[in-house]
């Protein structure tokens, strides 16, 4: 008899029947309040009519349609489609099927056209599960351990986080600048170094937006160097921050750019985008994959772009983001054992520490499962896993804000008192 591998790690206890928006509805009849989306994902809600009724079409037409043996019209409409939302400069696509897979891209991309090998990855940052993405990741040591060694080639630089080091985003950033310099004293030469790879909002290392100044100073220190910025979107692009891309709130362009999760409402694909000069220094075939591009998800990527822009849903993502902070941060104020409240859009986080001011994931994980009880699901996240997170739908009402932000705080409230 065959079992799903002990390796992976439920978050909750639900065993899905259908799901509709933000709602998700469990086999035993009840119904929860999916701030999760599938690790941001179903950008478009769950189950969205114009993207089932796209995804739908395409299987009565061609399922799968091998990208480099013959074309399909899908994709061509995804690169038109996402076009119309990638900066001007990142003009040529390839799509895989995982952020994961997008990253080793990405990675791949930035040594060929560099003739360089270390890459600059930040500490916190979470990019992937395969070798080339799990080298670059330090947000848990459940995505790097037990399987060593990694890929050479690839140091952690110090990441600006305010929280973590206690100063202010100012002395925080000129720290980790300093100590990038130092770096390139020490570790790894300008001339030695194809990429950073920055995500500009951390996911999984904890909800946590990147300083304008920091990425600013990176741009600079790659163009200056010779140097590939690959800004990961895999979890924070597609409308999540209020802008449809994260690295926009900077007003920085990368030379590189991976995106996956919410760009097809929950279908398997991914991509990275770059300006048609460096792809094309990509090495014959070194780009393909026997899914990449499926014509089904393509559809429903094509649908969900179109949805996005014609319902107004980053400008949504927006204003309820504002709601939910307003919502959310007075739980911070009430409560010791909350270290911070913070987010961007609908990017939201609790980071939750013990009476010595240390990070308890075990308090984390109790709201977390108070939430569950009382409808309402979430997730946890950051090195030391005692960050509990929401990232609800981009069409999320301000009626399901609301609501949610209450079940949290209920579940909060009865775990702290």
């Amino acid at each position: 008899m065959a079992t799903l591998s002990p390796a992976l790690k439920q978050s909750s206890s639900v065993v899905v029947d259908h799901a509709k928006g933000s709602w998700i509805y469990a086999q035993n009849g009840r119904r929860y309040l999916d701030f999760t989306t599938g690790i941001g994902v179903t950008s478009t809600g769950h189950c969205h009519p114009r993207v089932v009724k796209a995804a739908q079409e395409q299987i009565g037409k061609v399922i799968h349609a091998q990208a480099t043996t013959v074309m399909h019209q899908p994709m061509l409409d995804f690169i038109d489609e996402l076009g119309t939302v990638l900066p001007e400069q990142l003009n040529s696509i390839f799509f895989s099927n995982s952020g994961s897979e997008a990253v080793e891209s990405a990675l791949r991309l930035a040594k060929m056209a560099t003739g360089r090998q270390n890459i600059i990855a930040f500490q916190g940052g979470f990019h992937g599960r395969t070798m080339g993405a799990a080298s670059v990741t330090s947000a848990t040591l459940t995505v790097r351990s037990g399987f060593g060694p990694m890929m050479p080639g690839v140091f952690f630089a110090p990441y600006p986080n305010s929280y973590h080091y206690h100063w202010s985003e100012e002395e925080t950033v000129e720290f980790c600048l300093r100590e990038l310099d130092f770096m390139f004293h020490t570790q790894t030469d300008p001339k030695d170094t194809a990429a950073f790879i920055i995500e500009p909002v951390q996911g999984d290392g904890g909800y946590i937006k990147t300083p304008p100044a920091f990425m600013k100073a990176l741009r600079d220190i790659a163009d200056r160097n010779g140097i590939m910025l690959i800004c990961d979107e895999v979890q924070a692009g597609v409308g999540k921050t209020g802008h449809f891309w994260s690295h926009q709130i900077s007003g920085i362009t990368p030379d590189i750019m991976t995106m996956a999760k919410g760009i097809a409402s929950g279908f398997p694909i991914s991509g990275i985008a770059a300006n048609e000069s460096i792809m094309k220094l990509a090495w014959p075939g070194s780009q393909g994959g026997t899914y990449c591009g499926n014509a089904v998800s393509a559809a429903a990527g094509v649908e969900t772009i179109r949805v996005i822009k014609e319902e107004h849903l980053v400008a949504n993502a927006a204003e309820r983001g504002v709601q939910l902070a307003g919502l959310l941060h007075p739980l911070a104020q009430r409560h010791a054992n909350i270290g911070e409240v913070r987010g961007v859009g609908l990017m939201r986080s609790m980071e939750f520490i013990g009476d010595d001011g240390d990070p308890d994931p075990q308090l984390a994980r109790k709201v977390q499962l108070a939430a569950e009880d009382g409808g309402l699901l979430t997730l946890t996240c950051s090195p030391y896993n005692n960050v509990v997170r929401i990232v609800p739908a981009l069409n999320v009402s301000a009626e399901e804000i609301d609501e949610g932000a209450s079940l949290l705080t209920a579940a909060v409230e009865s775990v702290l008192g």
